[in-house]
């Protein structure tokens, strides 16, 4: 009896070694497109097995569910659906060596027990307090989705009167400064603005920073839920010029800036910075084909992906069924794969990938983007609108969109639209080489100051 416990007392003592070896605190460096990018993830212990939660320092972003965490001595797998990633690591006393997966990309990645300190990079335009302003952190409800967001307003001066403009950030969960690759746009763009006597209300996106909510389950229509809510706090503020509160959405935000502006009188005016003009499906397409060819990836390869990439996103803008369309896209994904197996990375099983994909294609809000055409909304927008592309914007390119954002603003009878696209920069607004994301977190420079000249005349016309 005494050997039996003692082989009980040992295994119990095994099984509470392993659960203090990967519980707690994982710190790991993704290195990606220049950037190098701190990731921890949180590890806890339950009765059924392990929770975890992941963090992104860099971006602001806080205690982001990993949907779901496994750990089977040494292997240990954290899957973050809301973002369409997964890390796979084997653990090797106080290291894991892992890879981090995303959109059907891997980065070698090791996640160790020691904190990692931010890597410094520079940012010449980034302001620095003390601000000649007034700058107040605040709070507002959307009471639709019943939920709190948190952001800053400043204003020219503490007292006054003063037109405000309402800052809206691109797709992916972003902080009010819009914070991503190193930089602070929104910081940058509020900054000069309000220093040259224009109001700015920025806010974390939902469920990110400060503010409430879950992003992940959120489309861009939900994402106009919280800029009305925003509108309606600005109405309540003195200070706000109630005839004079503007929309700038950036990116996926110069979509949602016309939905909401074709809703409501309580816009005066809206600027599109690389807003979209075409419907979802079509603007993944050129926008893939464009970033894998400035990648230098073979032609071939290129089509090959394009025409798998048409037959997937056919497949989702037909669908209405969820649970159809999952067995239709996995069925269609398995036999992509199977045909194909190059597709495949070394170490991979087709199980995994068509996991991973379809976590992705059946978010709310990849179901959502690939169906939405913004023509409707746009021409229903009757308030002055500039839109404004880099000329080396690969991710929305200028020159089909500008066209399609005009040709539907007029079609509504709109004719207070200015387009302009700008040279040498790409969709971030920076002085770029080639436009390629790889080049966003290595340009020192946040945002073009012709680009912000150009904003601030267009917006100081229609307030005068």
């Amino acid at each position: 009896m005494k050997i039996i416990l003692i082989l009980v007392m040992l295994i119990f003592s095994t099984l509470s070694l392993n659960a203090q070896q990967v519980t707690g605190q994982w710190n790991g460096l993704l290195e990606v497109q220049g950037m190098k990018l701190r990731l921890v993830f949180n590890v806890t212990k339950t009765d059924s097995g392990y929770t975890s939660t992941m963090d992104s320092p860099d971006q602001g972003a806080k205690n982001i569910p990993v949907t779901k965490t496994t750990f089977e001595d040494p292997k240990i797998k954290f899957e973050i659906k809301n973002i369409g990633a997964e890390y796979i690591g084997n653990l090797r006393e106080d290291t894991i060596i892992g890879t981090f997966k995303q959109g059907g990309q891997e980065f070698s990645m090791d996640l160790s027990r020691d904190e990692i300190e931010k890597v410094e990079v520079r940012r010449p335009q980034e302001p620095k307090e003390p601000y000649p302003y007034y700058s107040e952190n605040v709070t507002f409800k959307n009471p639709v989705a019943g939920i709190s967001l948190a952001g800053t307003l400043t204003l020219p001066e503490k007292k006054g009167k003063f037109p405000v403009v309402i800052l809206i950030s691109g797709s992916g969960p972003q902080n009010r400064n819009e914070e991503l690759m190193g930089h602070k746009p929104f910081l940058v763009i509020s900054d000069y603005l309000t220093r040259n006597g224009i109001g700015v209300l920025r806010y974390d996106d939902r469920g990110v920073g400060e503010s409430t909510g879950d992003f992940g389950a959120a489309t861009s229509a939900d994402f106009a839920t919280d800029v009305e809510s925003a509108i309606q706090y600005l109405k309540s503020r003195k200070e706000v010029d109630k005839k004079n509160i503007g929309l700038v959405g950036h990116s996926e935000g110069g979509i949602i800036a016309p939905m909401v502006a074709s809703q409501t009188d309580d816009v005066s005016f809206i600027v599109l910075l690389a807003g979209t003009g075409i419907p979802g499906d079509e603007l993944l397409l050129m926008q893939q084909e464009l970033i894998w060819r400035a990648s230098g990836m073979p032609e071939s390869d290129i089509e090959r992906l394009i025409q798998i990439n048409e037959e997937l996103f056919k497949v989702m803008v037909k669908s209405n069924d969820l649970d159809r369309l999952e067995e239709d896209l996995t069925h269609t994904l398995t036999e992509i794969f199977e045909k194909d197996t190059s597709l495949v990375p070394e170490g991979a099983t087709i199980e995994d990938l068509v996991e991973v994909q379809i976590s992705q294609f059946l978010s709310p809000w990849m179901q959502y983007f690939i169906k939405y055409n913004p023509a409707p909304a746009l021409e229903k927008v009757d308030c002055p609108v500039l839109a404004i592309n880099g000329e080396k914007d690969l991710q929305v390119p200028p020159k089909e969109n500008l066209e399609a954002i005009e040709i539907a603003l007029k079609k509504g009878g709109n004719d207070q639209v200015t387009t302009m696209e700008i040279e040498n920069l790409n969709h971030l607004f920076q002085e770029s080489e080639t436009g390629s994301p790889d080049e966003y977190a290595a340009i020192e420079q946040t945002f073009s100051p012709v680009a912000l000249e150009v904003i601030l005349k267009w917006i100081k016309t229609q307030v005068e």
